[in-house]
Formats: C-alpha cells, structure tokens, sequence
C-alpha cells in the first residue's frame, strides 16, 4: 500500500509544472514567489528533511523505514512547493508565513495518513480523522489562495 502512495505521489509530483501558467511569466515573478515567506517555510522543511535524510544514508539503505518516510514526506512537499510556484504573480501577497504553515502541517498529515494506511483499513477512525484533519488544512488554503 505505501509504495502504490508513494507511486502515485511521485506521479502527482512529476504531474505538477512550476508556473504551469501564462507564458509572460518571468523570472522576477519566480523570484518573487521564492522570496516569499510562505516558501521560505517549506524550504526550511525541505532543507531539514534533505539534512535528516542525508544523515540516515550514511548508515541505511533505501529500504529503511524512515528513509521512505522522509522521501514519501519530500514528495508531498514538492507537490505544495510546485503549487506556490504556480501563483500568477499578482497573487504573491498571498503567500504568507501563515499559508505556509498550512501548508506544512498538510504535509505532515499525509504523511501521517500514508502510514495509517499501512496498518490500517479506510475505515479505521484514526484514518478517518487525519483525512478530515487534511481536509481542513486544505479548505484553509485554498482559502487564501482562491
């Protein structure tokens, strides 16, 4: 079950293009988003996530448990870093500290879900309040995002 997740993931992610928009987008609008301080706290995530990763490699494979845990969390993070990414440029003012601790804490609770669901059923009540937590996080954003 994790792998079929963590496959269509990486098959969300790679689904995803970074300012998948008008044309007339540039590379100061780009640089805009990245300057923002919503993706500055999902990369401050992903350097912490790169860091621990790097670490456990040392001494694991890729077969370790929590080596799949952090790859399977580096997915979910791309797909929200792509998402920022992909705000037309009059939208940036959107992109706060705030959305962006939404959008971590939507990261982590898939994450959290991916593994419940290796243990559990659909209908296991664990499963089912993280996937309203998830929802809940998402109603949010997609608030401040429109």
């Amino acid at each position: 079950m994790a792998l079929f997740l963590a496959a269509a993931c990486l098959a969300q992610v790679n689904s995803v293009k970074p300012n998948a928009g008008p044309k007339s987008v540039g590379s100061a609008d780009v640089q805009a988003i990245r300057s923002s301080a919503a993706y500055a706290e999902l990369l401050l995530h992903k350097a912490d996530l790169d860091s621990n990763l790097n670490a456990l490699l040392v001494d694991y494979t890729e077969d370790f448990p929590k080596v799949k845990d952090i790859r399977l969390e580096l997915g979910f993070l791309k797909i929200e870093m792509d998402r920022l990414l992909a705000v037309k440029p009059s939208d940036t003012s959107k992109l706060s500290e705030a959305l962006g601790k939404l959008m971590l804490k939507k990261v982590e609770l898939e994450t959290e879900l991916d593994m419940l669901r290796v243990q559990y059923k659909d209908d296991h009540p664990d499963v089912k309040k993280t996937r309203k937590k998830i929802d809940t996080y998402e109603s949010a954003i997609k608030e401040i995002l429109g």
